[in-house]
């Protein structure tokens, strides 16, 4: 029989503990390890559901890798047209973990009204386009079908459509400017069929999403033509070697770019999340560690007596540590188990109620995402235990240095 376990049951379950002088001090432990635990569920689920929503809403422009022809253009514009026959097209069989790619081209157009004009991005796609990013972004109307050759249905964003007053059924011009000045401008027909709202400013105001056959007329190249490539791959967290695989296996006239380059600070920003999850992790535990020191410490000197009297009868040090880890292991758990019941409720709450906004402007995103795991609800819980377990152990060596002759006469 675990003597010291069935003596740490009785203590806890008795009445005169639970109305102690230690008791007080005690719920704060419990309190500190359920606030702990809510402060790091929120801090991780927070950064881990930002990194990806912000991740996915920049592929949803770019895909993972862009490859496109050598030159100093740094505007979105496709300048230089691909050839579509290549060998990594439609299918990049060389390489492993391509999941797709699609062939798109890009041309700045201004969009003109009777009242107001803006300048956007053209972003012409193909039947190849994989609309699965836009189908979540979809607030109104339907995807463009592009199965017509000379199809005038477009996509376009919240931001644009408030601007314009635009809605879903209305028809513009849009104006492409030649390469000579002196020559009247191009004139595209589109019809708004669609409106998105990604959360991502900056990307939003910039493109409207139509049919690629209108590129191709107006910078005169093949049907088989195309800006660049987008490619999208399985696992995110490979991207880099996935980037220079990509890159070996196309031909030596094209480049290629990873997202990450091409929004460089984007991805720094949003990888300062990790420090900052690993700091609030460490702060909380060192914090409902301190307080369990304390509620440990309080319950020793309360059972000096006990220990004087378990020492008399022949139990060794550590036993006696040990029936005081086990109190000390219930009191954490009951931290835990509060702290997860609120922190789950809260994290529930906002992926499905929005209770908490967010500034687009700031964080590319409306309201604050989250990402809920159990992997992560599990390591969180455990790693507590475990951490405030052995910080447990010094204090608990307290029990050592008490005499029972002593600790019997103590009043």
């Amino acid at each position: 029989m675990n003597y010291e376990f069935f003596i740490a049951k009785r203590l806890i379950g008795s009445k005169a503990y639970k109305s102690s002088i230690s008791a007080p001090i005690i719920k704060i432990g419990i309190a500190a390890i359920a606030i702990g635990i809510v402060v790091m569920m929120i801090a991780i689920a927070t950064g881990i559901g930002l990194q990806q929503k912000i991740r996915d809403k920049v592929v949803a422009f770019n895909g993972h890798i862009t490859i496109s022809n050598y030159d100093s253009n740094n505007s979105q514009e496709s300048v230089f047209p691909i050839s579509k026959n290549q060998e990594f097209y439609p299918e990049f069989k060389s390489v492993d973990g391509i999941a797709h790619v699609q062939g798109v081209a890009t041309k700045f157009g201004v969009i003109r009204t009777e009242t107001d004009f803006e300048g956007v991005v053209y972003k012409g796609v193909g039947e190849d386009y994989n609309w699965q990013y836009f189908k979540e972004f979809l607030i109104d109307g339907v995807l463009p079908n592009l199965q017509k050759k000379w199809s005038e249905e477009v996509l376009i964003s919240e931001y644009l459509a408030n601007r314009l007053g635009f809605k879903v059924g209305d028809e513009f011009q849009m104006v492409f400017a030649k390469n000579d000045p002196e020559k009247l401008p191009n004139y595209v027909k589109c019809k708004v069929v669609g409106v998105y709202s990604s959360g991502f400013q900056d990307l939003d105001k910039q493109f409207l999403i139509g049919n690629l056959r209108h590129i191709q007329r107006l910078n005169k190249w093949e049907t088989d033509q195309i800006g660049n490539f987008e490619v999208f791959i399985n696992d995110f967290s490979k991207i880099d070697r996935k980037g220079i695989e990509v890159y070996q296996n196309t031909p030596s006239t094209l480049n290629t770019e990873t997202v990450t380059n091409k929004f460089a600070s984007i991805f720094e920003w949003i990888s300062i999340f990790d420090k900052n999850i690993y700091g609030i992790i460490g702060i909380m535990i060192l914090v409902a560690g301190i307080n369990m020191i304390t509620a440990l410490l309080v319950l020793i000197l309360e059972r000096t007596q006990m220990i004087g009297v378990l020492k008399a009868l022949g139990s060794n040090n550590w036993s006696i540590r040990k029936l005081f880890l086990y109190n000390a292991s219930y009191l954490i758990l009951l931290g835990l188990f509060w702290g997860n019941l609120i922190g789950l409720a809260v994290l529930l709450s906002q992926k499905y109620f929005k209770i908490f906004p967010l500034d687009p402007s700031v964080y590319y995103v409306t309201e604050a995402p989250v990402f809920i795991s159990v992997g992560y609800i599990i390591a969180l819980n455990v790693g507590t235990l475990i951490l405030c377990l052995i910080m447990l152990l010094v204090p608990s060596y307290l029990i050592t240095k008490i005499s029972p002759v002593k600790a019997i006469r103590f009043t």
